[in-house]
């Protein structure tokens, strides 16, 4: 267990799931779906009557409920978010489903499963009197089928304090596939595959659910953070996350049939986006045991006390804190200074300029437009800019994170470059991205890095562009810049 997970003396034990509630869940859920065309997908009846069917439960039985709303595709999108009173709000564990379904079908496994699975264990937290150290928070996300929207939403209208609250994410997307797998999500990549480990403290998540199907006798495989479901969003911008999975449009393979049981060489769920998803396309006992991981992983991780503890100081560029040019640099771009603004989006074949992270400003490498994607862009060497003085406490761990990019196009160089450092008694470089002759379209990426050698320090975060290269075009951005004391 990583040290800055603190697990209490004694944690009250998980209740027993009823999957007979859950499918009760489900068969309000088809029930919405035939009686609204057979569906229940983003921008028809009958998701919104899903969103009001499950805050109509978490009402009844004392929750704090907000809908919001989102449009995407000419239609207006709902997430459900539900907040159970108590525990510590800087400490949120956050547990999430999508709701929708394709237009295709009525999404019983695909999500119906994950939503009703979760609903059952906010209702448990309710019916038991949990009280954990955490806050918990839970989801249900609109238009995932539609490329995570609802979820991605979410994040990225959350400002810097309020995402550096949310500790940790639960996703539970499809749990009931009639020819299941028992999948957790990869954490710590002992896999070695595909997109690499998630933010710290995933690892912790996929322990403790590894854990709890251990102690039942199912073993369990892992799979990768792809990017396919709603935890995207939140490790993105660094938040750690798990979950489980029983299986999509895959096929089980003969090795894990001699695993699981059920039928090799069969998909693991034979009607995924099929009209079929109905609720006879569920696996009761898939269902049954993934919902007791689920609320066993809530109980648990609930009454742990986690990282990223106190925030020190944050910024995410809303109003003005005092970033100047720095006076120590020497600057000699002649076009695209740093500023904080709010950012045109440009393009020149790849997208080299984005809208701010979250909210309306970022600090930018030439804020406006322009009449081409080079209009404005880092010209003629290197732009600086300096934060207000900062004073970081004397002790614990201190741990800066930031957004950023850098984009440029292939007449660039590794002679550009993105540079981030803190300066205090010493200075020292956290992020250097340089470029090369290749495009790189602009995305937001997120560092988060140890500084606890400037502890009882006052610093300066120092961020520089350059564009040394003969006629290149790069941009840059910083944004949601926070340090934290754990």
């Amino acid at each position: 267990m990583p040290a800055a997970w603190q697990a209490p003396a004694q944690i009250a034990a998980a209740p027993d799931i009823s999957v007979t509630a859950v499918k009760a869940h489900l068969t309000q859920l088809q029930s919405i779906a035939t009686a609204n065309g057979g569906n229940r997908a983003h921008g028809r009846p009958g998701f919104l009557a899903s969103i009001n069917y499950v805050k109509g439960q978490l009402d009844a039985v004392g929750y704090t409920t907000v809908v919001q709303s989102f449009t995407y595709g000419g239609s207006t999108g709902y997430n459900l978010i539900a907040d159970w009173p108590g525990g510590d709000v800087n400490d949120v564990l956050m547990t999430g489903a999508h709701l929708d379904s394709v237009t295709a079908g009525p999404g019983i496994n695909d999500n119906g499963s994950g939503s009703a699975a979760i609903l059952q264990s906010a209702l448990a937290v309710a019916q038991t009197g949990f009280a954990p150290d955490r806050h918990l928070r839970f989801g249900w996300w609109g238009a995932e089928e539609q490329g995570l929207r609802g979820s991605t939403y979410y994040v990225n209208n959350l400002s810097a304090a309020a995402r550096a609250q949310i500790t940790g994410y639960l996703n539970f997307d499809m749990v009931g596939s009639p020819n299941p797998g028992y999948f957790v999500y990869d954490g710590d990549n002992s896999d070695n595959t595909g997109s690499g480990p998630g933010p710290a403290g995933s690892a912790e998540i996929e322990d403790v659910i590894e854990g709890y199907f251990a102690g039942i006798g199912v073993p369990t495989r892992g799979t990768d953070f792809d990017g396919r479901s709603d935890y995207g969003p939140f490790i993105a911008v660094g938040i750690p996350a798990g979950g489980t999975f029983t299986g999509a449009e895959g096929t089980k393979t003969s090795a894990q049939a001699t695993l699981w049981g059920g039928t090799a060489g069969a998909r693991f769920d034979p009607c995924y986006h099929a009209s079929c998803d109905t609720s006879t396309n569920i696996n009761d006992t898939a269902l049954d045991r993934n919902s007791d991981a689920i609320a066993h992983t809530i109980w648990t991780l609930a009454a742990e006390t986690a990282t990223p503890g106190t925030q020190v100081w944050a910024d995410g560029l809303e109003t003005a804190t005092g970033w100047t040019t720095d006076p120590d640099a020497t600057d000699t771009a002649t076009s695209g200074a740093w500023e904080r603004g709010t950012p045109g989006a440009t393009s020149s074949g790849v997208a080299t300029q984005l809208a701010a992270r979250t909210g309306g400003y970022d600090l930018v490498t030439g804020a406006t437009a322009g009449s081409s994607a080079g209009a404005n862009d880092v010209d003629g060497g290197i732009t600086s800019v300096r934060s207000p003085a900062i004073t970081l406490p004397s002790s614990g761990t201190l741990t800066l994170s930031f957004a950023y990019y850098l984009s440029h196009l292939s007449n660039s160089s590794s002679a550009d470059y993105l540079r981030v450092r803190v300066a205090g008694s010493t200075t020292s470089t956290v992020l250097t991205v340089s470029g090369a002759a290749s495009d790189r379209a602009a995305s937001w990426a997120t560092a988060s890095v140890n500084i606890s050698a400037f502890a009882g320090q006052s610093v300066r975060i120092l961020v520089d562009a350059a564009d040394a290269s003969t006629a290149s075009l790069v941009e840059a951005a910083i944004d949601d810049v926070v340090i934290t004391q754990s």
